[in-house]
């Protein structure tokens, strides 16, 4: 395994099995693990220290910690640690099923954070100490410099804060992603702060590995696993149809000169509609589009095939496992077009207003009047988490929230009087798009924009029972018209499905 992996002496002297690695982890700890959508987080660690948390917990022993990460990881760090009962808090972003289940019965803490936020509250102290990083790397180099994997999310601001330090080296990860990132270390905290000179998506501003103090690194442990690549769902009609109302509406934003015909730097959130999105820019007929996004799935990497894309900044890759051994088969023909930086650069606010993005996240529902709900089902069961679909929405030049305009066979309306938990605010949501069709909310006043989005995005076994509470609320509430609403009723199309599992 030390072969081209391991080149430091000193590092190279701290390889042990990954039992070992984790009995430098001890109960109440925080950890701060690599990985972020699935991509870069360590493998055998995880699963070792699940083993010793299981055994503790058999001799009565308390033995959970706190874990943060970049964003969802895999079944084999969230999972494991779920399935041991070993965890006390998360944060900030969980895609696993059974953590899900855990945070929502109360049994694990979880706060859910802007992406962005992640680094810099970490160094502005507001989450506490971090005891351990335990981060993948693809090498280690005879300077002690860390060649990074498949995501970078917040691996900077672990190594640099934690106490004490575990490099996993995985040989599954190509040798050749030597040069693919951009880590940037000029953060600094206010007031000492300065612009982040970005001004283009594919502008290196930082340095090509991660630096580690090597008297920190107590235990390297070689692995050869690969990531959770997930694969894609075919495309359906409802995500056909969205993708063709947003790319239509591109084109009509080209014809009226607020967009150039190469666009603006694209951010797609990670789902099918998004992909469905990406594969129908593949066939319109714009060129020499840029991304700068957080996760690169399967349809970039199609469009940079065809040359259609010219470039992608990201943080972190989320392809199925046939766009897995496509990049890591052919690795070199996508250096010099792909860049992985920290997630809070590829996140960031500033940047994101400064290249003025075209962002595309889903949502859970939006309500009348254009507040998004992206988190929550009924208000209080979390799905996943905010994750950096509010980074890219707020400071977006454009942006759009996609959604089939119903979920659990007609059940549910994805359009409501009022979302029961938001996430974006009514100030933040532009385009809102359903199978059903597409409203334009720039500009408009909270009624006009209800119905718009009444008439064009509502399922149209809903749209008349809409319709009726928005005129109900005019004629009941004629002192309050800026945003009418019938307090009793507005969150009663949840309370009805909770009570007999339909709206």
């Amino acid at each position: 395994m030390t072969g081209d992996r391991i080149l430091d002496r000193t590092l190279a002297g701290r390889m042990t099995s990954a039992a070992e690695a984790a009995e430098q982890i001890g109960p109440g700890e925080t950890v701060g693990f690599s990985g972020f959508t699935g991509a870069g987080h360590p493998k055998a660690v995880p699963a070792a220290l699940a083993a010793r948390m299981r055994a503790a917990h058999a001799d009565g022993e308390e033995f959970r910690v706190q874990a943060w990460t970049g964003a969802s990881t895999a079944p084999d760090l969230d999972g494991v640690l779920a399935e041991a009962h070993g965890l006390s808090k998360r944060l900030p972003y969980n895609g696993d099923p059974l953590l899900r289940q855990q945070i929502n019965s109360g049994e694990v803490e979880y706060v859910d954070v802007h992406l962005s936020h992640v680094a810099q509250h970490s160094w502005f102290g507001f989450y506490g100490d971090l005891d351990v990083a335990v981060v993948e790397v693809a090498a280690i180099l005879p300077n002690g410099l860390l060649v990074p994997t498949s995501s970078v999310g917040n691996n900077k601001t672990w190594l640099e804060n934690a106490d004490r330090v575990i490099l996993e080296v995985n040989s599954w990860q190509p040798r050749g992603f030597e040069g693919f990132h951009d880590i940037y270390y000029g953060t600094r905290l206010p007031p000492q702060r300065a612009p982040i000179q970005l001004t283009t998506p594919m502008q290196r501003i930082g340095d090509p590995y991660l630096r580690v103090d090597p008297e920190k690194v107590v235990a390297v442990v070689a692995t050869d696993h690969p990531d959770r690549n997930s694969p894609l769902r075919p495309l359906d009609e409802d995500s056909r149809a969205m993708a063709d109302l947003l790319v239509d509406f591109l084109r009509h934003e080209v014809r009226n000169d607020r967009l150039h015909p190469s666009l603006l730097p694209l951010q797609a959130g990670v789902g099918n509609v998004a992909n469905a999105v990406l594969a129908g820019l593949q066939d319109a007929e714009f060129e020499h589009l840029t991304a700068y996004t957080e996760t690169i799935q399967d349809g970039l990497l199609d469009l940079l095939d065809s040359g259609k894309l010219i470039g992608v900044s990201s943080t972190s890759f989320g392809l199925s496992e046939e766009g897995a051994r496509r990049f890591n088969d052919d690795i070199h023909h996508y250096k010099g077009r792909i860049l992985l930086r920290p997630q809070e650069i590829s996140n960031h606010p500033e940047v994101v207003r400064r290249l003025g993005l075209i962002a595309i996240n889903g949502m859970v529902e939006a309500d009348i009047y254009g507040n998004v709900n992206s988190t929550h089902v009924a208000g209080s069961a979390i799905v996943n988490g905010i994750g950096g679909s509010g980074d890219f929405a707020r400071n977006a030049y454009l942006n759009f929230f996609v959604s089939p305009s119903t979920a659990k066979n007609g059940a549910i309306s994805s359009i409501v009087p009022f979302v029961s938990h938001v996430d974006h605010t009514e100030h933040d949501v532009q385009v809102v798009i359903t199978e059903q069709g597409l409203a334009d909310l720039r500009g408009l006043s909270p009624r006009a924009r209800a119905r718009k989005i009444i008439d064009r995005c509502a399922h149209p076994d809903y749209r008349d029972r809409l319709a009726d509470y928005f005129e109900r609320a005019q004629r009941e509430r004629p002192d309050a018209m800026h945003t009418p609403h019938l307090l009793g009723e507005a969150l009663s199309w949840h309370r009805s499905y909770l009570e007999t599992g339909h709206m």
